[in-house]
Order: structure tokens, then C-alpha cells, then sequence
């Protein structure tokens, strides 16, 4: 499901570019210089990383197209003419809208230009959450207490922070629900609202949240301009690669259907095993828990368990992506191989590569599946049963 990239960046935000501005100029905070190229190149750049990504339009001032077209300069292949915003952001992101309606995406991102540290893997996944959902955005969970003041500016009350999130960008949503939800807050002439997410909450979208990242922070400030700066010009992280692999084997029993990699497929026979029988999920998940020396599906999941009878196998994979995500570590490839005379993985083979990619929130492109027979020897040969291997990559910081 290809996607359309908006970026938002009609704002006057001057003040936090003063220090960063090219000289002589007083141009708003996206075109000021974060190591040497504009805020907006920055966050264009991170969209240009994602296949997924089919197009990328930018919402401009009407005043700033001489900025432009200056901060753009070689940045994209994906870049559409810009679009001239309005008065407010939620009338800059509805005409944005509006622009793409013509040939309209199956799904948008809706961008802040002013946070321009946000990542290729924080896009994808949104992108991801959006194949089950008809909205979702990159978000955090609050750490921090919050107060709320009274009209002397003291303390009034603290306010549990449990089930709160701080709102980030991108934020995704299926195209058609979206450009209704805008089109009708502004028909109704209703007060602006802070984000596009509220607007969806508005109009009945159910919204995901997905994990966003302390450093997509939005630039506001002169400090957060420096802060910005800081991150973008000091080296990268000392990271080592992992690779592990997985291998599982499961026999054919009575039955209707089989999993495989996380996509139900009909067929003349089942899979017999203690939960759902799903040999590339089982592989996966041995593969990402030997990248990380965290032992195996069976000392986790153990089949003596009765919690894991019949259970769905992207449970496994769910839970070894967070303990990968718990060490600091990055999902960077996974490549599973499916052995068997049938069933025929092909006409399936992008629905489980969709599938896999949501349970890592990785980009789809980062994952593999391939198919191939036993040339009719061994117990694959005789249709007895499938196997499946799996290798993934990891990324883990030193």
C-alpha cells in the first residue's frame, strides 16, 4: 500500500531559528541550517528513505517559496509541486489534502517539518500499524509527573500520568476517512484543533499509537534548535551486528487450513503442533532471540505450557522484537525461507511479508520470504510435513 508523505511547513515559527538562519536572513525555523542543511531537508530525507513512501508533498507559506525551493535543492525524486497553506495548520494539512485528493494514496503521513530527527524506522512503523488500523501516530509515553496550576500559579493537583502519551508526528491515517474528517471539522466552522489525531478522534477514527522516539522532539525553542544541531552533527552510536537463525519443522494432520508467517491459507490438511503450527513464526523467532543470545521459542513458550495451546505464533515473534528493543537494539533484515511441496507460498507470499513487518514495526522491505521443495525427497519430498529456516539481523549498541 503505497504512501503519501505531507509535510507541514506554512508556519512564521522565526524565533528558534535567529542563531541557525543563513546570514542575512530571517527565514521561519524549517529553512533555518541544523549541520549545514535546512530543518525541511532533514525531514524530507528521512521520508525519502522509505519505499513505501510513493510521494512527498510539502505545505508551504505563501510567502517562502523562494525558500523553497532553496531548502529543497537536490533533496528528492518523490517531491510533488508544494502546496500553499492557510492561515492555521489545520487549514495548511486540509488543503494539503485536498492537493492529493486528484490521485489520492491509500494511505498519508501527516508531517511536523519542525521535527526533522524523526526516523525511517519510526515512519514504517506508523505504516505498519496503519494495515490494521484505520489511523495511527508515533507517540510516547510520559514519563514525567505532571502538575496543573491554579489561578495563583501553584500547584493545584497532580495528575496521574498512567495511559498518557505525548503526541508526536507522523501521524497516518487511511486517505479517504482523513480528507472527510478535515473537509467536516471545517464545514462545521469548529476551533482548531492541535493535532490531526484529534480530528480523526473527532470524527470516530480509532487511532493506534506506536512508539515514537525522544529525539523526534519538535523544535520551538532557540534551545531546541541547538539541541537539534548537537544530535545531528555528533557521531553515530557504536552499534555491533547480530545474525541468528531459526529452523522448524511441523507435520501435516486433518484439518482445513495453515499458518504461515502469520497468513491464513486454506488448504487440504492442517499443521500439528501445540499452538498454531506456524513454522516461519517459530524460525523467526529463534533467529531474533539467537541475534541476541536470549535462548529459545521453547524456554519462553514451552509446549508443556497449557497458556500456549493453540496460541497465534505472532505472539512469540512480538514478544523476542521487544526483548531486542529492551537491550536498545534494532531490527535491521529477516529473511525466511519456507520448504515444502505445498501449499503454494507465491500467491501469499506479500501478504506474509506485510505480516511480518507490523509484528517487527520495520519497514516491509526489510523483510524476505522465499519458497522452495525438497525436489520431492525427504519427508517435505513426501508431503509429510513443512520446515522453515529464518536469519535475522540486529543491531545491538556496544
Amino acid at each position: 500500500m503505497k504512501a503519501a508523505a505531507l509535510i507541514v511547513a506554512a508556519g512564521r515559527g522565526a524565533r528558534a531559528s535567529r542563531e541557525h538562519a543563513p546570514t542575512g536572513s530571517s527565514a521561519p525555523k524549517q529553512y533555518a541550517l541544523l549541520a549545514g542543511r535546512p530543518v525541511l531537508a532533514h525531514a524530507i530525507a528521512s521520508f525519502d528513505a522509505c519505499p513505501t513512501v510513493g510521494t512527498i508533498t510539502v505545505v508551504i507559506h505563501p510567502d517562502d517559496r523562494e525558500h523553497y525551493e532553496t531548502a529543497v535543492r537536490g533533496t528528492s525524486t518523490r517531491l510533488t509541486p508544494p502546496v500553499l497553506g492557510g492561515a492555521t495548520r489545520q487549514e495548511s494539512v486540509r488543503r494539503g489534502l485536498a492537493a492529493l485528493a486528484g490521485t489520492p494514496p491509500g494511505v498519508v503521513l501527516i508531517h511536523d517539518a519542525a521535527r526533522p530527527l524523526v526516523t525511517a524506522d519510526i515512519i514504517a512503523r506508523v505504516l505498519a500499524a496503519l494495515e490494521t488500523h484505520a489511523g495511527a501516530i508515533a507517540a510516547e509515553p510520559l514519563a514525567d509527573t505532571l502538575k496543573r496550576e491554579d489561578d495563583r500559579r501553584v500547584i493545584g493537583e497532580t495528575v496521574a500520568r498512567q495511559g498518557l502519551w505525548k503526541a508526536q508526528t507522523p501521524q497516518g491515517f487511511r486517505f479517504g476517512p482523513i480528507l472527510s474528517a478535515h473537509t467536516g471539522a471545517a464545514e462545521a466552522d469548529l476551533p482548531e484543533f492541535t493535532d490531526d489525531a484529534a480530528i480523526a478522534e473527532w470524527a470516530g477514527i480509532e487511532v493506534a499509537l506506536v512508539p515514537g522516539s525522544a529525539r523526534n522532539f519538535k523544535i520551538t525553542t532557540p534551545e531546541d534548535m541547538a539541541m537539534a544541531d548537537d544530535l545531528l552533527r555528533s557521531p553515530a552510536p557504536a552499534v555491533e551486528p547480530r545474525t541468528g537463525t531459526g529452523f522448524d519443522v511441523h507435520a501435516f494432520c486433518p484439518g482445513d487450513h495453515v499458518w504461515l508467517a502469520g497468513v491464513r491459507i486454506p488448504h487440504d490438511r492442517g499443521l500439528l503442533g501445540h499452538s498454531d503450527a506456524d513454522a516461519p513464526l517459530h524460525a523467526l523467532t529463534d533467529a531474533l532471540l539467537g541475534a541476541i543470545g536470549d535462548g529459545d521459542i521453547g524456554q519462553h513458550f514451552p509446549p508443556s505450557d497449557p497458556a500456549w495451546k493453540g496460541a497465534a505464533s505472532h505472539l512469540f515473534v512480538e514478544d523476542a522484537a521487544r526483548r531486542i528493543a529492551a537491550r536498545g537494539g534494532r531490527i535491521t533484515n529477516v529473511d525466511l525461507t519456507i520448504l515444502g511441496e505445498e501449499p503454494r507460498i507465491g500467491p501469499h507470499r506479500d501478504a506474509m511479508r506485510t505480516a511480518v513487518a507490523r509484528m517487527l514495526g520495520i519497514d516491509v522491505a526489510r523483510v524476505a520470504v522465499k519458497a522452495t521443495t525438497t525436489e520431492q525427497m525427504g519427508f517435505t519430498g513426501r508431503k509429510e510435513g513443512l520446515a522453515a529456516l529464518a536469519s535475522a539481523t540486529v543491531l545491538l549498541p556496544l
